[in-house]
Parts: C-alpha cells; sequence; structure tokens
C-alpha cells in the first residue's frame, strides 16, 4: 500500500514539471534552428573554388579560407620587368627555306591533286591546314585549299575565304607548293576524288609507301579528318616550310583583322600594358578533365551528362587527375597565381573564354583580384560583334588576335590555341606566355593557409620557373612542333656571346630559364601522346581507311581547339 502512494506522489511531481521541459526543450529546438540559419554554409574542404571568398579591405585583398586570411597586397612586383625577357634579345624566328629546297614549278608533278578535309575547331583546323601544305609537299602534289570542319561540335558553317586570306595563302606559298581553288573537271565533268583516312602521326615514308601509290593511280585523293596527321619530327626544310605556312602565310580576312585590332587598340587605350588569359574554365573543358570543384551532386551531375558525350572515355579518379597536373586551375587560382608572380591589381586584364562554369559567381574571385576585367563583349558593342557572334571560329580568331598581341599571354590549359600561340610567341620574340606549373601548384594552393603572402610567392615564382615562354625553356624536339618550333628559331650567337662576358648585373630569377622542372610536354611522335579519347582507326590492308568514316562522337581536340 505504502509502495502505491510512494508511486503515485512521483507521478503526481513528474506530471507537474512537463510543462517546465516542454518549454525548454522548444526553447532549445528554435535556438538550434537559428544557429543554423545564421552558420555558414558547409563547404567541402578538398575543393578550390567554393572554400573560399576574395574581398578587398582597407586597399589590401583578402582571400577567406576558413578561419584563416591571406592577404594580398595590391602592388606588385617592381624588381624585375614582368612584361618581357632580356634573353628573348638574343633569338628570333628563321624559317627562309635554303638555296637547295627546289621551287614548286620543279618539283609539282602533273594530275597529281591533293584535297583536304580539316577537323575539329578553328586551332585544330588551323593545324591541319598547315600539314596539307607540308604533304602535298611530300607528294609532290598540286593542293587544293583546303575545306574547314563545318560538321563537328562547333557546327560552324564558315568557308576557308570566310576566315583566311585565300589570295595570299596561295601567293605567298607559290614558291613551295603549288595551291588551286578548287580541283578542275575532268574530261568536262566534276572529278570526284578517292577519299581517305591517313593514320596519325604520318612520317614522309609513310606518305610516300602509303599515300603515293593510290595516289598515282587515282590521281586525285581527299584525306579526311585531317588533324595531326603528319609526323611531329621532320626534315629541317619540310619544318621550316611548316613555319613559313603557320606564322607568315595564314593570314585572317581584313574584317576579321580589323575588328581584332579594334580589339587591342582599346586595351591600349585604357593602359600600356596588358594580360591575355584564355581562361578554359568551361563546362565541357570540365566534364572532359574528369576534375571535380567542390559543386556537390549538381556538379557531378551537370558534367557527368556532358561527359557522356565520350563513349570510350573512361571514368577517373578527381584527386588523383588534380594531383597529376591535369585539372585547369579555377578562375581564383589563376588570378593568385598572377598577383604572386607580380602583376598588380590595377593591370588590365583581357578574358577569352567561353561559357564560364557557375558564371558570375565563378569568375567574381578573378575580378576581385583584377578589377580592370574585359573580355571582347564589353570592348565591343553588339552590333559590331554581329558580323562574327553567330560562327564560333570567327569568334575564336578574334580573341586568338587580342592574345596573340598581348603583352603577356596567359593559358589555362594545353589545348590547341594554347599550344599555337605558345609556338607564335616564341617565333615573335618570345613575348611571355606563361602556363602554369599544375602539378606543383595544386599542393602550393592547398596549402596556402599555412604560410604568409611572402612565402606564397615566394614558392609561386620558384614553382613558375621554366614555365614563363623563356627562350630554351624546353629542349629541341619536345613537344608538339607548333607549340615548340625549335628548327625554326635561331640564336644572335655574336650577341648573346657579349653579353654572357660581360658582369653577371642580370641576377637570378626567370632569366636562369629553367628551374627544378621542365615543362611536361608530350611526344606526339610517341603512341602515348593522346589529348584524349582518340577515334579507332579502320584500315583496311594498305594502311589507310576509305570512304570518309564517320564519327558522330565529338573528339577531344574538338573540345580543347579553342
Amino acid at each position: 500500500m505504502a509502495f502505491h502512494r510512494r508511486r503515485n506522489h512521483y507521478y503526481n511531481r513528474f506530471r507537474s514539471i512537463l510543462p517546465l521541459i516542454f518549454s525548454i526543450s522548444g526553447a532549445l529546438l528554435i535556438l538550434f534552428a537559428l544557429l543554423s540559419f545564421l552558420a555558414p554554409t558547409p563547404i567541402d574542404s578538398n575543393n578550390p573554388q567554393h572554400t573560399n571568398s576574395l574581398y578587398a579591405r582597407n586597399g589590401v585583398v583578402e582571400d577567406t579560407i576558413g578561419q584563416s586570411v591571406l592577404h594580398v597586397p595590391k602592388k606588385g612586383r617592381t624588381d624585375r620587368d614582368i612584361w618581357s625577357s632580356k634573353n628573348s634579345l638574343y633569338y628570333y624566328g628563321c624559317s627562309n627555306a635554303s638555296i637547295k629546297f627546289a621551287n614548286a614549278d620543279a618539283v609539282t608533278q602533273p594530275n597529281r591533286y591533293l584535297l583536304i578535309v580539316t577537323s575539329g575547331g578553328l586551332n585544330q583546323q588551323r593545324t591541319g591546314i598547315i600539314d596539307a601544305v607540308v604533304a602535298a609537299r611530300i607528294l609532290n602534289a598540286t593542293l587544293v585549299v583546303p575545306r574547314l570542319d563545318q560538321k563537328s561540335f562547333w557546327k560552324d558553317s564558315s568557308d576557308f575565304p570566310e576566315i583566311f586570306d585565300v589570295d595570299w595563302y596561295i601567293s605567298s606559298l607559290s614558291k613551295d607548293v603549288k595551291i588551286i581553288k578548287s580541283l578542275p573537271k575532268r574530261g568536262g565533268k566534276t572529278w570526284i576524288p578517292r577519299n581517305m583516312r591517313v593514320p596519325r602521326k604520318c612520317s614522309e615514308r609513310c606518305y610516300q609507301n602509303r599515300i603515293l601509290p593510290v595516289l598515282l593511280k587515282r590521281h586525285a585523293i581527299q584525306l579526311t579528318k585531317f588533324d595531326y596527321r603528319v609526323a611531329n619530327r621532320l626534315d629541317t626544310q619540310l619544318q621550316k616550310l611548316r613555319c613559313r605556312v603557320n606564322y607568315h602565310a595564314l593570314k585572317f580576312t581584313d574584317p576579321i583583322l580589323r575588328m581584332g585590332e579594334k580589339l587591342v587598340h582599346r586595351m591600349r587605350m585604357k593602359s600600356k600594358h596588358f594580360i591575355a588569359l584564355h581562361l578554359r574554365f568551361e563546362p565541357d573543358m570540365l566534364a572532359f578533365s574528369g576534375c571535380y570543384y567542390g559543386g556537390g551532386d549538381k556538379e557531378r551531375k551537370e558534367l557527368g551528362a556532358i561527359r557522356k558525350r565520350w563513349k570510350t572515355l573512361h571514368v577517373s579518379n578527381p584527386d588523383k587527375e588534380r594531383r597529376h597536373g591535369k585539372c585547369p586551375l579555377t578562375p581564383r587560382e589563376v588570378g593568385l597565381m598572377l598577383r604572386a608572380l607580380g602583376y598588380s591589381s590595377d593591370i588590365h586584364i583581357y578574358v577569352a573564354s567561353g561559357e564560364v562554369y557557375g558564371g558570375e559567381e565563378t569568375l567574381a574571385p578573378l575580378k576581385a583580384l583584377f578589377p580592370n576585367f574585359y573580355t571582347k563583349e564589353t570592348l565591343a558593342s553588339k552590333e559590331e560583334l554581329e558580323p562574327f557572334s553567330s560562327f564560333s571560329s570567327r569568334m575564336a580568331a578574334l580573341d586568338f588576335i587580342v592574345c596573340d598581341e598581348s603583352d603577356v599571354f596567359v593559358t589555362n590549359n594545353n589545348g590547341n590555341m594554347a599550344r599555337i600561340l605558345a609556338g607564335r610567341r616564341r617565333y615573335f620574340g618570345h613575348k611571355p606566355t606563361i602556363r602554369p606549373n599544375a602539378k606543383k601548384l595544386y599542393r602550393l594552393f592547398l596549402n596556402q593557409t599555412t604560410m604568409s603572402w611572402e612565402a606564397f610567392t615566394s614558392k609561386m615564382r620558384t614553382y613558375q620557373r621554366g614555365f614563363m615562354g623563356e627562350p630554351k625553356e624546353v629542349r629541341p624536339g619536345r613537344g608538339e612542333f607548333h607549340e615548340n618550333p625549335h628548327t625554326c628559331i635561331c640564336e644572335d650567337s655574336e650577341a648573346k656571346a657579349k653579353k654572357d662576358s660581360g658582369p653577371g648585373k642580370y641576377g637570378k630569377g626567370y632569366d636562369d630559364v629553367l628551374g627544378d622542372d621542365e615543362p611536361e610536354l608530350p611526344d606526339p611522335d610517341d603512341d602515348g601522346y593522346q589529348d584524349g579519347p582518340q577515334e579507332k582507326e579502320q584500315f583496311n590492308g594498305t594502311g589507310m581507311d576509305y570512304d570518309g568514316i564517320t564519327n558522330e562522337e565529338p573528339e577531344l581536340e574538338e573540345i580543347l581547339s579553342d
């Protein structure tokens, strides 16, 4: 009986304090909800793009990552010339033909006609146009003006004469190769050439053994998907012919040149010097790279859908790709790299880019570091760009001109435009061309929270030695010839000898040329040279395929062209 009375007593006491318990629990729930609302959004610690923000305060740009702050001063480096290299004075482009290189009239054989169909975007097609001249010379054939690719990923309907000055192309190469605008009729009828696909990296012997017998029999052949179909290593005179085509014979049409020069002039009116950045942070580029930038399921879903375009593309390990330097830097990382290399916040920067993944949110850190930020769309009116805006190759040509004329060119990938421009800038005076040493910079960006700005800049400058476009950064024969045209770059030995014999007043720095690393450029004549999934060559017994095998899957080079 006493037990029941005691139990009822405790029960009544518990019921009396229940309202108090509910009140306290409700208050705690409201407090937790309020804290969750006010707390910052959870972030991915491995994400180089979303773990930080940039903001300006008291004249200093501050990069916040978690609780740490990397102070980025507005001023740049003043202890050296960041716009040129003293060593560039001792090197110059040289591509004149030897007196032993016979005139085209003497070697071109009658009834041999070579037609070319290029592949990919503007700069990939440019490589095909250049190598078409070399292939015609090897075959002693008359070259018909190459046809541009109008069916690939870019869907650009432009013909050769709408991009390049065709008359100049023909006349300037008249001593090297005979070029005509169209295939002549045969017996009053349209001549239908034999379609063929040449193996990649086809050497002189390859053309003579595989292509020439068919040409002798059929008299007219058309080589399809013609990109990187000539070997990287060739006879010296053929390499110099490549340079004459690339750097002298290929000129854009007058409307493209005039608009491009307008854009350059408008940049020059704003500042004596400017940087051009080929950002290449578009969705297709990121999808192909297989890299992850911290956008969660949304990013994985969006980029994964784009990756399905390449049926042969294997699923990659994003962390491994980044460690190996295969991932494009984010806009923020590019901005920090440039600031660490000594370029101050008041420098004007031209950005050549398509649609940036993440839009303005992704670009915001770069714009905070470089407020003087321009594109062709901000420099020109819609009316001025209207003749070009519907054609990807013509728009790419405008970016090409501005990047070529810039004081410093920065590339964020090793695609076709980056390679072509790097070689061109070497040939015409070694104008600074910066390529991120992505493998080393991965670790630097990962550990930036543990160091001061001074330590960060010191490591950045050390890691970037050998990646700044200096003479002899890349050893002869390394990399793709359009990027490293070593055969066509000569040294002023007398002037350099005088410099070397003088006092060592130049000091140390980027002018030492190579640091601990040499740029890792693949050898295109090795089987391992791949920008991405290469189409399967379907050869018959003679070593090539006929009748233009089609492949609807866009190739990597098409994506990387611009």
